[in-house]
């Protein structure tokens, strides 16, 4: 099974990460911010959980197929 690209806009991101959205392209650039995307199986198929970090922040969104979120979370890590 191929690895389809998921692409969620920038600026969602960027704003639940607390930054501007050509400082967040800038760290996404140079690899400031770590990125971890997870398939859905099951019942989830079809979706998919990625959750951008940087510094104590984290952001995470549930998407569909096409990159479009579905369920929404974010977190401050201590």
């Amino acid at each position: 099974m191929s690895n389809p690209a998921i692409e969620i806009e920038g600026a969602l991101v960027a704003r639940e990460l607390g930054l501007e959205v050509d400082e967040f392209r800038r760290l996404m650039e140079i690899r400031k911010i770590k990125v971890l995307c997870e398939r859905g199986t099951g019942e989830d198929a079809g979706r998919y959980r990625a959750t951008f970090y940087h510094g104590e922040r984290r952001a995470r969104f549930i998407v569909d197929r096409f990159g479009i979120p579905v369920a929404q979370e974010r977190q401050a890590r201590a």
